[in-house]
Protein backbone atom coordinates (compact mmCIF):
# COMPACT_ATOMS: atom_id res chain seq x y z
CA UNK A 1 0.00 0.00 0.00
CA UNK A 2 2.90 2.37 0.59
CA UNK A 3 3.61 2.49 -3.14
CA UNK A 4 0.03 3.59 -3.84
CA UNK A 5 0.25 6.49 -1.36
CA UNK A 6 3.67 7.39 -2.65
CA UNK A 7 2.35 7.49 -6.23
CA UNK A 8 -0.61 9.65 -5.14
CA UNK A 9 1.75 12.11 -3.44
CA UNK A 10 4.21 12.15 -6.36
CA UNK A 11 1.46 12.83 -8.94
CA UNK A 12 -0.07 15.52 -6.70
CA UNK A 13 3.34 17.20 -6.39
CA UNK A 14 4.00 16.91 -10.13
CA UNK A 15 0.61 18.42 -11.08
CA UNK A 16 0.93 21.15 -8.45
CA UNK A 17 4.34 22.10 -9.82
CA UNK A 18 3.03 22.41 -13.35
CA UNK A 19 0.04 24.44 -12.15
CA UNK A 20 2.37 26.50 -9.91
CA UNK A 21 0.29 25.71 -6.82
CA UNK A 22 1.00 24.33 -3.37
CA UNK A 23 0.40 20.57 -3.46
CA UNK A 24 -1.33 20.68 -0.08
CA UNK A 25 -3.90 23.14 -1.44
CA UNK A 26 -4.70 21.09 -4.53
CA UNK A 27 -8.23 19.66 -4.30
CA UNK A 28 -8.34 16.19 -5.88
CA UNK A 29 -11.85 16.79 -7.22
CA UNK A 30 -11.24 20.29 -8.61
CA UNK A 31 -11.60 20.51 -12.38
CA UNK A 32 -8.14 21.06 -13.81
CA UNK A 33 -9.22 23.38 -16.61
CA UNK A 34 -12.26 25.18 -15.21
CA UNK A 35 -11.23 25.45 -11.55
CA UNK A 36 -7.43 25.44 -11.69
CA UNK A 37 -6.75 27.16 -15.01
CA UNK A 38 -4.84 24.32 -16.69
CA UNK A 39 -4.35 24.75 -20.43
CA UNK A 40 -3.58 22.17 -23.11
CA UNK A 41 0.18 22.73 -22.86
CA UNK A 42 0.07 22.05 -19.12
CA UNK A 43 -1.94 18.88 -19.77
CA UNK A 44 0.69 17.66 -22.21
CA UNK A 45 3.42 18.54 -19.74
CA UNK A 46 1.69 16.48 -17.02
CA UNK A 47 1.40 13.47 -19.34
CA UNK A 48 4.97 13.81 -20.58
CA UNK A 49 6.26 14.13 -17.01
CA UNK A 50 4.41 10.99 -15.89
CA UNK A 51 5.65 9.07 -18.93
CA UNK A 52 9.25 10.16 -18.38
CA UNK A 53 9.32 9.67 -14.61
CA UNK A 54 7.71 6.22 -14.61
CA UNK A 55 8.86 5.06 -18.05
CA UNK A 56 5.34 4.29 -19.25
CA UNK A 57 3.31 5.29 -22.30
CA UNK A 58 -0.12 6.75 -21.62
CA UNK A 59 -2.57 6.30 -24.49
CA UNK A 60 -3.74 9.50 -26.15
CA UNK A 61 -7.29 8.12 -26.06
CA UNK A 62 -7.22 8.34 -22.26
CA UNK A 63 -6.36 12.03 -22.16
CA UNK A 64 -9.94 13.35 -22.52
CA UNK A 65 -10.88 11.43 -19.35
CA UNK A 66 -8.37 13.42 -17.30
CA UNK A 67 -10.45 16.20 -15.79
CA UNK A 68 -9.36 16.26 -12.12
CA UNK A 69 -6.25 15.50 -10.09
CA UNK A 70 -7.93 12.29 -8.92
CA UNK A 71 -8.46 11.21 -12.54
CA UNK A 72 -4.78 11.90 -13.31
CA UNK A 73 -3.81 9.72 -10.34
CA UNK A 74 -6.24 6.96 -11.40
CA UNK A 75 -4.83 6.96 -14.94
CA UNK A 76 -1.25 6.82 -13.66
CA UNK A 77 -2.13 3.89 -11.38
CA UNK A 78 -3.42 1.90 -14.37
CA UNK A 79 -0.03 2.10 -16.08
CA UNK A 80 2.49 2.50 -13.27
CA UNK A 81 1.40 0.03 -10.57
Amino acid sequence: MENVQSLDDEIRTLVAGILEMDAAELDGDALLVQDLGMDSMMALEIVASIEKRYKVKLPESALPTVKTLNSVIALAKQYVL
